[in-house]
């Protein structure tokens, strides 16, 4: 079933559906309860999970499945995604993400652009640097798979050539985004380096895919995992520019994948996936990360939700606005509230250290203190403490009590 024109609130209810924000969390008897395949499912879902150094109160690419499927093991899910030679690699996709291998050969033509773009700036470090990238090149043929730390300590001790941790480090990173390395799996959250025959499948290698056909497939996943988009939307699921982007889609169309679809407020239109779901309701409660595929792209949150965001991680403090690591939160189909989190492990505390209500949108704090004691849970925490800052300190501070999750 397809549809040429949707009201805001079902384009709203349609992308959050499409995201698997569409139903209630059951709250898992253990974090054992949640198995692989329903943590491969939110993976495939997404085509990808963004990652982030940043862990104040959880790392980036833990939180996407915790908003989908509740309490579950973020070691279990770790394995799963850093498993050498295992279901998914790493590379420059929206930002730094994992990806399932099969859409690695997919992104070979951004390899081959900044393989050209590197050749052709003798400034560049791979142009600047060439012995040095043959040197790690052989370091990783010969030891096999390896976090930079580890190359470093190695070159260290060798009576050859030693070029410094930073150009070992930028060499690296060179080489994994023209697709001459690739990731393999990561050791304390470090990425581990290797040849792509040492980790990807051959007949995976084999496969050769040209640049159109792979923006086609892209942008249909990307299109299914958003339900409703703008073509802007689309491209910067995998950081794309909009006028690259036209051609495909137009062949998308053509091929009944897509629709073109009307939304109120929405100047360019937007286009509809052919599985896109029009629920009437929908009934989420979920912390999103700011990495979340639902608010990464701000313009298309403000769309959506008219919810306006900014992260303010590098922010200085004294300018911050709602706080350090502040996540939107989602009750039924609206962005209602933005709450800044920190697991304070060594107290066993998650301490709330601000809350805001989002304009004049109701607020069930009783909910939001309820997933906030199931997200402290999943911590491993005991207790959730409010912070008295914010407008919806207060109420939220009631609803929470004493805090109490065990």
């Amino acid at each position: 079933m397809t549809r040429d024109a949707l009201s805001p609130a079902q384009a709203r209810r349609t992308a959050l559906a499409a995201q698997g924000l569409g139903r209630p969390v059951a709250e898992a008897a253990g974090p054992r309860a949640v198995g692989a395949r329903q943590l491969h499912g939110v993976v495939d879902r997404l085509g990808l999970l963004q990652i982030d150094s940043v862990n104040v109160f959880e790392r980036s690419h833990h939180l996407p499945v915790f908003a989908r499927l509740g309490h579950y093991d973020r070691d279990r899910l770790d394995e799963l995604l850093f498993a050498p030679r295992g279901r998914y690699v790493e590379y420059w996709a929206h930002e730094a993400a994992l990806l399932p291998v099969e859409t690695w050969p997919l992104m070979r033509w951004r390899m081959d652009d900044h393989r050209a773009r590197a050749e052709a700036d003798p400034g560049s470090w791979l142009s600047a640097n060439a012995r040095t990238a043959a040197w790690l090149l052989d370091e990783l043929r010969g030891e096999g798979p390896l976090p930079a730390s580890l190359v470093e300590h190695d070159a260290n001790r060798r009576t050859g050539p030693w070029w410094g941790w930073s150009d070992v480090k930028r060499g690296l990173e060179a080489l994994f985004r023209v697709g001459a390395l690739v990731s393999a799996g990561r050791r304390r959250f470090e990425r581990v380096y290797a040849l792509p025959e040492q980790v990807l499948p051959a007949e995976l290698l084999a496969v050769e895919v040209g640049r159109e056909e792979a923006h086609r497939r892209l942008l249909a996943h990307a299109a299914r995992a958003s339900g409703v988009a703008t073509t802007a939307d689309l491209a910067d699921h995998w950081r794309m520019k909009t006028a690259d982007v036209v051609p495909a889609l137009h062949d998308l169309a053509d091929q009944g994948v897509v629709t073109p679809v009307t939304v109120p407020g929405w100047p360019r239109g937007g286009w509809l996936h052919r599985d896109a779901a029009f629920p009437r309701r929908i009934a989420a409660d979920a912390l999103l990360s700011p990495f979340d595929p639902v608010v990464w792209t701000r313009p298309r949150a403000e769309r959506l939700f008219g919810f306006r965001y900014r992260i303010e991680i590098y922010t200085p403090q004294e300018k911050r606005v709602h706080g350090y690591y502040v996540l939107p939160v989602l009750q039924g189909d609206q962005l209602v509230a933005r709450v800044d989190l920190k697991s304070d492990r060594q107290a066993r505390v998650l301490r709330v250290q601000a809350s805001w209500r989002e304009r004049d949108l109701p607020v069930d704090v009783d909910r939001l203190a309820a997933l906030l004691g199931r997200a402290a849970r999943w911590q491993g925490l005991e207790r959730v403490e409010v912070v008295d800052r914010g407008d919806l300190a207060a109420a939220l501070r009631g609803a929470v009590g004493a805090g109490d999750v065990s």
